[in-house]
């Protein structure tokens, strides 16, 4: 699972043939309902055990996006679809869809205000080259277009850059105007906000924004210190380099642009004298994500995806490998064994009615890189007909913060788009997992904002329903400790066939899953 910089699942006996199945599909040469208990059964702790101890070996390096590590990772994991017969995913028969990434290093340069200069770092952040000298800048308040609302309306920001600021308007009576109610929207998120209006404001012309956040800033502060302080560049899929720039601002340099940054909202024309000279070099780095899929038997055409991350951060400066068997390596020999379930089920003509697509990412670790790239750039479906995504991501140990049942799961996400998708997520594990389902880490105002923090995010964003399993963090998390032998493989297999029953009742039901929550 991925840190936060910029931007984490009680031993029950196993399911029996005699459980009831929610609802099953029958072939187009069958006569009889397929049990999808039967094939269950075929995820069994000795099989994802034999598979993680070798997933998470030291002979895998720890799994770091472009290293050695990460090649021999995709090589395993294309071995194993091979040997079960299970054909890749894009048309071209090449298991590994290539993900162009790029290390920018961490920039030099200067940025004067009116004169006097302003530290890179200290007072304002970049992670990419900014350069130029404009004699005015375009304020925009709160870079926010909406249905009737617009900070935009009259301004023509077409080759200029553009100063925003975070948050959204308020009515005089403390409710907001977009909302019209207590409510804050997605333009108030900490997480999702600043790409939004970003991107908002490149769309309307700019070339260059600046934007005043004090949380953000803080929180980017400190991945610009690491990056400095490590010489450690951030990583990023190179298809999203442009000549476009951010800038962020504290509250210092902010009110040198504009003194009054906080009170006004008033979109103007500001006199100001910029002059930035801010340079990146990068370094071109090569990883992939690892896709196949068996093919439905009768809707073809939809697609459900079933995700985990194949990376991991590989090795420590002094030489110690973080072998990520539980982030996210439980999460990739689960989608193994549960893709032989599914191919077990297929070879007895009990295929899935939809196309399941078993679709291992790269670069999670580096800000969810590959899944981005998959979903906003290259998809090898099409979004419009992606059912939905379950995400696996580290599901084999127990968290020790929690208190209760062992045999539980944290739910991320499954109410956030479809309300039909977590009515089934629950009916299904009632029917055959028995696990306690706890939400603890699903509350919109969870701190640790996990919902934005693995690869079910960027489908989330594109209103795919996902649901995120997930056993929470521990003191191995991100650490040399996070071995193969601490993992609790009873656990480990309840969670995985919990993900494979229900990716089996979506799969299979007649219609897909209604999104009633759509996002803007």
């Amino acid at each position: 699972m991925k840190k936060v910089f910029l931007i984490t699942l009680g031993l029950i006996t196993a399911c029996n043939s005699s459980q009831k199945a929610v609802s099953t599909a029958t072939s187009e040469n069958s006569t009889k309902e397929a049990d999808p208990v039967t094939y269950a059964e075929t995820i069994t702790e000795n099989e994802l055990k034999e598979h993680l101890y070798i997933y998470a070996s030291d002979e895998f390096e720890g799994r770091e996006t472009g290293k050695p590590g990460q090649k021999k990772a995709i090589e395993y994991l294309k071995k194993e679809y091979i040997s079960l017969g299970i054909p890749a995913a894009q048309t071209n028969g090449d298991y590994f869809q290539k993900v162009p990434l790029e290390i920018g290093k961490v920039p030099t340069g200067t940025i004067s205000i009116n004169g006097e200069a302003y530290e890179l770092g200290k007072d304002l952040l970049t992670f990419s080259s900014a350069e130029g000298s404009p004699s005015e800048i375009i304020y925009a308040g709160y870079g926010i277009e909406e249905g009737d609302y617009s900070d935009y309306k009259g301004l023509d920001i077409a080759g200029k850059i553009v100063l925003i600021k975070s948050g959204e308007p308020i009515n005089a009576d403390g409710t907001y105007v977009l909302s019209g109610s207590e409510e804050k929207t997605v333009w108030s998120n900490m997480s999702e906000a600043m790409g939004k209006k970003t991107a908002l404001a490149f769309s309307n012309g700019a070339i260059g924004a600046l934007y005043y956040d004090a949380q953000n800033f803080t929180r980017y502060k400190r991945y610009f210190d690491y990056m400095k302080t490590n010489d450690a560049g951030r990583m990023g899929l190179a298809a999203e380099k442009s000549d476009n720039f951010i800038v962020i601002l504290n509250e210092k340099a902010a009110k040198a642009i504009k003194n009054n940054i906080i009170e006004d909202n008033k979109p103007s024309l500001l006199s100001v004298d910029i002059k930035m000279t801010v340079k990146s070099g990068n370094d071109k780095v090569e990883s992939e994500n690892v896709a196949a899929i068996i093919k439905g038997s009768e809707i073809p055409d939809e697609y459900l995806i079933i995700s985990s991350h194949l990376d991991h951060i590989g090795v420590t400066a002094d030489g110690q490998i973080n072998n990520g068997a539980d982030d996210d390596g439980s999460g990739s020999v689960a989608l193994l064994e549960i893709a032989e379930a599914f191919k077990k089920a297929s070879n007895e003509g009990n295929g899935p009615k939809r196309s399941v697509v078993f679709l291992h990412v790269t670069g999670e670790e580096k800000g969810l890189l590959g899944s981005k790239y998959y979903t906003d750039f290259n998809p090898i479906f099409p979004l419009n007909k992606t059912v939905a995504n379950l995400n696996i991501d580290m599901i084999g140990r127990i968290d020790p913060k929690r208190e209760g049942d062992r045999n539980y799961v944290y739910l991320i996400g499954s109410d956030k788009l479809s309300t039909e998708l977590h009515e089934l997520s629950e009916e299904v594990n009632s029917k055959y997992a028995n696990i306690e389902l706890d939400y603890k880490y699903n509350d919109e105002n969870d701190p640790n904002r996990f919902y934005y923090r693995s690869d079910h995010y960027n489908f989330a964003k594109n209103n795919i329903p996902i649901i995120f399993y997930f056993n929470g963090t521990h003191a191995d998390y991100h650490r040399p400790g996070d071995t193969a032998d601490k993992i609790n493989y009873d656990l480990l297999e309840n969670r995985t066939r919990l993900v494979f029953h229900t990716a089996w009742e979506v799969a299979n039901r007649d219609n897909k899953v209604i999104v009633d929550k759509a996002t803007k």
